[in-house]
């Protein structure tokens, strides 16, 4: 085909035009902490975290006893509002059960 003569298309053909997308950034991720107290049984975090947090019952021992050993443990990392979620779900069983359990959380790095 020579140059400079445009090419016929067939009929029935659409043109398709696409723009060139943005790119989006990852949303940042938070780490969910739990705080040991001297108050809250080892229970109740253990159920805490099974049924928050979708812990296997050896996974949230594990966890457990990070918090009681060491003070704290990472429950999980999620996205900013499901972080929030997720956190407000603890306080509410932890005010339910009248224990004073506290979880926090902060950006993953």
């Amino acid at each position: 085909m020579p140059k400079g003569k445009p090419r016929a298309k067939p009929e029935g053909d659409v043109e398709v035009v696409t723009e060139k997308g943005t790119r989006t950034e990852k949303p940042r991720l938070w780490r969910v902490i739990l705080h040991n107290d001297d108050y809250t049984t080892m229970e109740f975090v253990i159920e805490v975290l099974t049924s928050v947090f979708n812990k296997t019952a050896a996974e949230a021992t594990d966890l457990m006893w990070q918090v009681h050993r060491r003070g704290a443990c990472v429950a999980g990392v999620y996205t900013h509002e499901v972080a929030e979620t997720k956190i407000g779900r603890v306080e509410a069983m932890a005010r339910e059960a009248e224990f004073p359990f506290l979880a926090t959380m902060e950006r993953d790095e």
